[in-house]
């Protein structure tokens, strides 16, 4: 069937269109299924009211489908790579499993969208509206999501590797389990996301608001987070392994058994933080305020903490051997049964 016949019929609206759909016309045979692969590549649908249609399974390689009409429609496995979905109206649409590599789909609206498992990688997604909609276990990879808004969507197991999603809006998004290794999300809105065993190795997170945010158990090695603002979040038993956090905002973080070996928090924040059993060790932690905070059996072995504020500090048990603690304000520390930085252990 050549291109310009499903285009005519199409053009008789979308309820022959689908009516045809049912009666399953174009049958062919992939990886042993049988199913209908209609062609409308490089399609001329600009504008085109194509609400509730059904484009399932259907080949839109390098169409024109600008500022389409598409709002609830049956895109399931649709192949729309390279295609240009510009300022299109996908709300509620279901992409699953659908190609969008490469596509262009700039200030789109697809709230409440369902593109689980769909592969959008290298695709533009830049200014798009995402509110709510689905990306489990998709591909976007390189992806470029900057100022989208993506409030309350749901990125668990996604793989977000190298995506910049720089000024993206992700208010309370889940990307539990998602991989974000070295992805850019400088000054993004990730305030009460869900970051749960996430991966964000290397990950550039410049400004980034994740206040409030779940970050337990979540990977983030060498990831960038200078002036960060991480107040109220839980990063309990994240790895913080050579993170730059300095000058961030850490007040009143749960930082509970985190790993923050070779961590940077120069001048970080991190007053009434609990640091209890955080492993600290070679971390730089000079000019910080650690004003009331929990370090109850911190391990800060060989730690820069010349200058840092610890004025009602909770040290009971902390290792401080060999730690710099040069110009330290200690008023009111407690340091009962601490590993001082001579070896001895205070108060014995």
């Amino acid at each position: 069937m050549s291109t310009m016949e499903p285009l005519g019929l199409l053009s008789q609206g979308v309820e022959d269109w689908n009516q045809w759909r049912q009666q399953g016309s174009q049958l062919v045979s992939t990886n042993g299924n049988t199913h209908a692969r209609i062609s409308l590549r490089e399609a001329k649908l600009r504008q085109a009211k194509l609400e509730s249609v059904n484009f399932s399974l259907v080949d839109c390689c390098m169409a024109d489908l600008r500022h389409a009409h598409l709002r609830a429609a049956d895109l399931r496995e649709a192949i729309f790579y390279t295609a240009d979905l510009s300022a299109a109206q996908l709300q509620l649409a279901n992409l699953t499993g659908a190609d969008l590599r490469e596509a262009t789909l700039h200030e789109a609206n697809l709230c409440g969208a369902t593109l689980t498992a769909s592969v959008v990688s290298t695709a533009d997604l830049t200014h798009t509206s995402l509110r709510e909609a689905s990306f489990r276990q998709a591909d976007l990879r390189q992806a470029r999501l900057n100022y989208a808004d993506a409030c309350m969507a749901n990125f668990t197991e996604a793989n977000l590797g190298q995506a910049d999603l720089s000024n993206a809006i992700l208010y309370t998004a889940d990307l539990s389990k998602a991989d974000l290794t070295g992805a850019t999300l400088n000054q993004a809105d990730l305030r009460e996301a869900n970051f749960a065993m996430a991966t964000l190795q290397d990950a550039v997170m410049y400004a980034v608001n994740l206040s409030a945010s779940v970050c337990s158990v979540a990977n983030l090695i060498g990831a960038a987070l200078h002036s960060a603002n991480l107040s109220i979040a839980n990063l309990s038993l994240a790895n913080l392994c050579m993170a730059n956090l300095s000058h961030a905002n850490l007040t009143g973080t749960i930082l509970i058994g985190t790993n923050m070996i070779g961590a940077n928090l120069f001048r970080a924040n991190l007053q009434g933080a609990f640091l209890n059993n955080a492993d600290m060790r070679e971390g730089i932690l000079c000019k910080a305020n650690l004003r009331n905070v929990n370090l109850r059996y911190a391990n800060l072995r060989m730690a820069n903490l010349s200058e840092a504020d610890l004025s009602g500090a909770d040290l009971r048990g902390a290792d401080l051997s060999q730690a710099n603690l040069w110009g330290a304000k200690l008023e009111d520390t407690c340091l009962i049964d601490a590993a001082m930085p001579d070896g001895s252990i205070y108060g014995s």
